[in-house]
């Protein structure tokens, strides 16, 4: 119970609660995304990024469905 009145008490030092609502904590969500998506294209883990990856999947997909198409 003690961390759940922190995190309480943190989430009620943000301003703007009366004028926003719960949209206050939009800005903290795009740049978390935003951090994110920087982490996903520029930090490499062993020797690929996460987008190495994605193109390198996406290409064998298309690869065996035209090689389906052609059988």
């Amino acid at each position: 119970m003690l961390v759940n009145e922190r995190v309480k008490r943190l989430l009620q030092l943000m301003p703007g609660k009366q004028r926003f609502g719960v949209y206050r904590f939009l800005p903290f969500f795009f740049l978390l995304g935003g951090a994110m998506e920087w982490f996903m294209i520029n930090v490499r883990i062993g020797k690929e990024t996460f987008y190495d990856v994605y193109r390198r999947k996406r290409s064998e997909r298309q690869y065996e469905a035209r090689m389906e198409k052609t059988e």
